[in-house]
């Protein structure tokens, strides 16, 4: 048998991902990620305060999320990749120059506005780029490692925010920050675009009608619309919440951040574990919320730092299940509204993720933090028992052909 040699990498492939994994390092890579929420609180803000001003955050992604998408199937969608982190950049500057709770609200509408912009189109241009190229495949393990080099940055700027806010204090940190928006931006420059948007009416409205044409007309679309918020809304929300936990357990302020890498070390690894995930199949999925879950309600209630051990299992769980969420979405969108149903699917993410606020700060202003992280363990287990049962109604009788693998 003749020896066939590998193929060689598509320069084009290499290009794509590497731009998008720079993109999604410097655009977390955000010295006041892992103090801000500690600022709001030593300020004065109350549990209700705080949660208002994540409830706003959310809010704006609410009212700008579908818009977006419509928008990023109309125009490029390199270039809300570009605008997304100016905007971050300017709600940042306004925390540093007049720290304020009306500047810490006006910076979460401007952050939730550059989100929304890039919400749908990142994911929308990486599949479309990749179907191009005969690579729609590698879509899972891609936006893994790309959430993967995002929780690095995260966790780097974890073990720098300490040093820089000692040496230059929050005027530093909010400059490092603002200076990694503009990194990002540039960045986007580099991404490759390959589309031809419509033009004249069509070009606003076409987008917004086949993408709710389709989730109309084909059930597993509408599924896996429900799936993403439900996997990624919960622990999207209490993931700000993290740092209270942290300190809750009776360590310094000075080794939150140090627990806090320990918790996004595990959600780095669920990221880089999700293009293996999808050999799991449905069942799979099922198994790993269930034991995310259960792990989070086990390793809070602990109360001590090595029950974080099991948060960071956890939220590895629900990171690799939230790629998986959406790698099974736009798999199953085959419309010219791609990003117009990623950005509905990120909206009903939204809108969940504001009643979990809502909810923490009910339990919160009562209970421990602990008890609210246990409390919002329980809808995985509520997720990974739907996710399985739909998958035995679908189960096919005997002799009607085999099952889609996975599906």
């Amino acid at each position: 048998m003749p020896f066939t040699p590998p193929r060689a990498p598509d320069p084009r492939v290499r290009r794509l991902t590497t731009t998008l994994y720079g993109y999604a390092f410097l655009e977390d890579f955000v010295l006041l990620y892992p103090v801000y929420a500690l600022l709001f609180s030593d300020t004065g803000l109350t549990v209700w305060q705080i949660s208002s001003l994540f409830a706003l955050w959310s809010v704006t992604g609410v009212l700008l999320e579908v818009p977006s998408g419509v928008w990023a199937d109309a125009v490029s969608r390199r270039l809300l990749l570009r605008l997304g982190p100016l905007l971050t950049a300017a709600g940042f500057a306004l925390w540093v120059l007049v720290p304020s709770y009306g500047a810490f609200a006006a910076g979460f509408v401007l952050w939730g506005a550059g989100g929304a912009l890039a919400s749908g189109a990142l994911e929308a241009l990486v599949h479309d780029e990749l179907e191009r190229l005969d690579a729609a495949d590698r879509y899972a393990r891609i936006m893994g490692r790309a959430r993967a080099a995002g929780l690095v940055a995260v966790m780097a700027a974890m073990a720098l925010a300490g040093p820089v806010l000692d040496r230059g204090g929050h005027s530093a940190v909010g400059a490092a920050s603002i200076l990694a928006c503009l990194l990002t931006a540039a960045t986007a420059l580099r991404f490759p675009e390959h589309r031809s948007p419509a033009t004249g009416h069509r070009r606003w409205t076409a987008p917004l009608r086949d993408g709710l044409a389709e989730a109309r007309a084909d059930r597993s679309v509408r599924g896996a619309l429900l799936l993403v918020p439900a996997v990624g809304a919960v622990w999207g929300a209490l993931d700000e919440y993290t740092p209270l936990l942290v300190r809750e357990t009776g360590v310094a302020d000075g080794t939150v951040p140090h627990l806090l890498l320990l918790i996004w070390a595990g959600a780095t690894a669920g990221s880089l574990l999700a293009g293996e995930g999808e050999r799991l199949g449905t069942n799979g999925l099922a198994a790993l919320l269930a034991g995310a879950g259960l792990a989070l309600a086990v390793g809070t209630l602990t109360g001590t730092p090595a029950g974080l051990v099991l948060v960071a299992l956890a939220f590895g769980g629900f990171q690799a299940a939230t790629v998986l969420a959406d790698a099974r979405l736009q798999r199953r969108i085959e419309g010219t509204g791609r990003a117009t149903l990623t950005s509905l699917a990120g909206l009903g993410t939204e809108l969940t993720t504001v009643a979990v606020f809502g909810g923490y700060a009910l339990i919160a202003s009562h209970s421990p933090h602990s008890t609210a992280f246990a409390v919002f363990a329980a809808p995985y287990l509520v997720t990974a028992a739907l996710v399985a049962g739909a998958r035995t109604a679908t189960r096919p009788e005997a002799g009607k052909g085999p099952r889609e693998p996975g599906r």
